[in-house]
């Protein structure tokens, strides 16, 4: 799909990758609706956006893991620029570190990094069907791929975002809707740099083992990587393209790679005794 003339609508656009993903789009000839949690950073997005871009873009403070504030998104968009045709669920949270994770936090997690999705595509794929044509882009991670060290939270909801975007895929591939799921490493973004678990050791050890895994990216990297898949309609969009090899291995012996990324655990943990992770 070619973004030029579209409306989109991205979410975590308040810097980031969200921040970058709009702006590209507005580039591209999109109109975009910055959406974001923090209105404030969603504002300055859009600012910068309207310099280059006039009449583009436009900036809403709205938490996404509300279904009523998905729907107003929605109505925002259509009221300023007319249907939606690309909706990136780009919004996440890290959640919280091991097993003492609380029901708040398992909630906000699956909240904003899975029910946000389904939510979005549950407004917007009907009257994509009916006009047989439609965009949906989930941001998910490697993690949902692999896996990630000392976060459940996170781990899990990434996996579900993953497993929700391959449904929609299958689902609606044939009637014009298509999907795009983006699963990076590490990318310089806040949710990188603020980490998981500050002065918790399983929660450094699972933001070192983002930032130790491959190159930290620069969110407008990783914004060119899914504009070249969406213009390509590609579903998986891997930014760095050594997860598919990671994730070639888990699926060729699953054990082993598990065996490994224990060692790899333990290494991360300060474990003296432990070896490498397993390719």
């Amino acid at each position: 799909m070619n973004p030029a003339g579209k409306v989109a609508i991205v979410t975590g656009g308040g810097g980031g990758i969200g921040g970058a993903l709009a702006a590209r789009l507005a580039e591209a000839g999109a109109r975009v609706v910055v959406a974001d949690l923090d209105a404030a950073a969603a504002g300055t997005v859009a600012a910068h956006i309207e310099a280059d871009h006039p009449g583009s873009v436009l900036a809403v403070g709205a938490d996404v893991a509300d279904r009523g504030a998905i729907a107003g998104l929605i109505d925002t968009a259509e009221a300023a620029f007319g249907p939606v045709d690309m909706y990136f669920a780009n919004a996440g949270v890290t959640g919280g570190v091991g097993l003492d994770a609380g029901e708040d936090a398992w909630d906000r997690a699956l909240d904003v990094n899975l029910r946000a999705h389904v939510r979005a595509a549950q407004l917007l794929v009907p009257d994509w069907v009916e006009r047989g044509s439609g965009y949906f882009v989930s941001t998910a991670s490697a993690a949902g791929l692999l896996t990630q060290i000392g976060s459940a939270t996170y781990s899990v909801s990434k996996h579900a975002a993953v497993g929700f975007a391959e449904w929609l895929s299958v689902t609606y591939g044939d009637k014009g809707i298509r999907v795009s799921c983006l699963c990076p490493m590490g990318v310089d973004t806040p949710l990188l740099r603020e980490g998981f678990a500050a002065g918790d050791p399983v929660g450094e050890a699972a933001t070192t083992a983002v930032t130790a895994a491959g190159r930290v990216l620069a969110p407008d990297d990783v914004a060119q990587c899914v504009l070249a898949a969406i213009d390509a309609e590609q579903f998986l969009i891997l930014p760095h393209p050594e997860v598919l090899e990671m994730y070639r291995h888990k699926g060729a012996d699953y054990d082993r790679w598990l065996r490994g990324m224990r060692r790899y655990q333990a290494t991360l943990l300060g474990d003296s005794d432990a070896q490498g992770p397993v390719a």
